[in-house]
């Protein structure tokens, strides 16, 4: 599974005990597989600051969610036919994520340690913000190029009625120059075809004997030229379509076909271009962005900690992985059992939701006895 549970609980020697006993029943019963969890000692400040913190952490979680989602999205649409490839790009300093998230440690060159745990949170939160900005003008430049392309090649796509036409046809197809005739384009469905060529010549006065030619088909019919003098294309369009043949609206322009194939010549070639730098810089930030949002899961468990068990700073943190999803609600029964001691009340409202307690409203998804955050890697998949 690509889940994790972070959860903390005080340092003494009575949670230390609880903690291996947390580690044996799970072990035996094959419910997670558990790893410390190591944060540095930060400097606390003052309670009221780990409040506001606590608040702003909250919100650049959710934001940092969000973002690492975006960016996953962006790489599986800009890698379009390889797909199958996304999860080698989505990588977190070179390795697979969940191999990250079990062997973290914390960055003290990027995020120092020492400084006040307002200016490390600051730093994250610019850091996010900046990818979050160049992502939406990096996507955004590439969408808008994609979206011309793929307009272009729809045109070049379904019936003969609706799609260009000036990939089908060539200048020989035409009568050009002429300031009396003018050639046609006109579609006939397949079982009409020996009628057109009985026809054709006699819909109208002044069609040009022998001047049809089939150029093109689809699955329900054909493209056929026919030249005729200008003076009686109207007359011609209404026979045609008294005999269910469909004059095509197409005038051969050479510098018009010209500028849509150098238009479509010219977009794939940006395409191309901007394909490699995009995703290269979407795989780094991808992993920036996800380092980051751990880092930010390591200062709410601290931060958390200290607000929920006290100072001094005293507290251990542990990564736990649950082995399959029917195992979960048992390995919660197991970690609210094992450290019930820290919250009678709240243990007790949360191994039986029965219980009403006068006074007091729970959640029993967000509060545990513990200091609990929960991972989800399987939102990237």
């Amino acid at each position: 599974m690509s889940e994790f549970w972070l959860i903390s609980a005080p340092g003494d020697q009575e949670n230390l005990q609880a903690l291996e006993r947390m580690n044996t029943v799970t072990a035996k019963s094959n419910l997670s597989y558990n790893t410390k969890f190591s944060i540095p000692d930060f400097k606390v400040g003052t309670l009221d600051s780990l409040v506001g913190l606590s608040d702003e952490l909250g919100k650049l979680d959710t934001f940092a969610e969000s973002l690492i989602k975006k960016m996953a999205q962006s790489v599986v649409e800009v890698m379009e036919d390889a797909k199958g490839k996304v999860p080698e790009n989505l990588l977190a300093n070179g390795v697979d994520l969940t191999s990250f998230v079990t062997h973290f440690e914390w960055d003290m060159a990027k995020y120092p340690a020492k400084q006040p745990l307002v200016s490390v949170v600051d730093t994250l939160a610019k850091q996010l913000a900046q990818i979050e900005t160049d992502l939406k003008s990096r996507t955004a430049a590439y969408n808008t190029l994609k979206t011309n392309l793929e307009n272009l090649e729809k045109k070049s796509m379904g019936n003969l009625f609706t799609r260009t036409l000036s990939d089908i046809v060539s200048k020989e197809d035409f009568v050009l120059g002429s300031e009396y005739l003018v050639t046609l384009l006109v579609i006939v469905p397949k079982p009409s075809y020996a009628q057109w060529q009985k026809t054709y010549e006699s819909l109208s006065d002044m069609v040009v004997p022998r001047s049809t030619k089939l150029i093109a088909e689809d699955n329900e019919g054909g493209l056929f030229t026919v030249t005729l003098f200008r003076k009686v294309i109207e007359d011609f369009k209404t026979k045609a379509k008294e005999n269910k043949f469909t004059v095509r609206e197409f005038y051969y322009d050479e510098k018009e076909i010209k500028r849509e194939r150098e238009e479509m010549s010219r977009l794939l070639s940006d395409k191309k271009q901007q394909y490699g730098p995009l995703l290269r810089w979407l795989k780094v930030n991808f992993s920036e962005a996800f380092i980051a949002w751990i880092h930010i899961k390591a200062l709410r468990v601290f931060v958390e900690s200290v607000l929920r068990y006290g100072l001094p700073v005293n507290f251990q943190a542990v990564l736990l992985q649950p082995h399959k999803k029917s195992s979960t609600k048992r390995l919660r029964e197991v970690l609210n059992s094992v450290f019930r001691h820290l919250d009678q009340v709240a243990a007790a409202s949360i191994l039986d939701a029965s219980v009403e307690i006068p006074g007091l409203q729970l959640s029993t998804q967000d509060y545990f006895p513990y200091v609990y955050f929960h991972i989800d890697l399987s939102l990237l998949d």
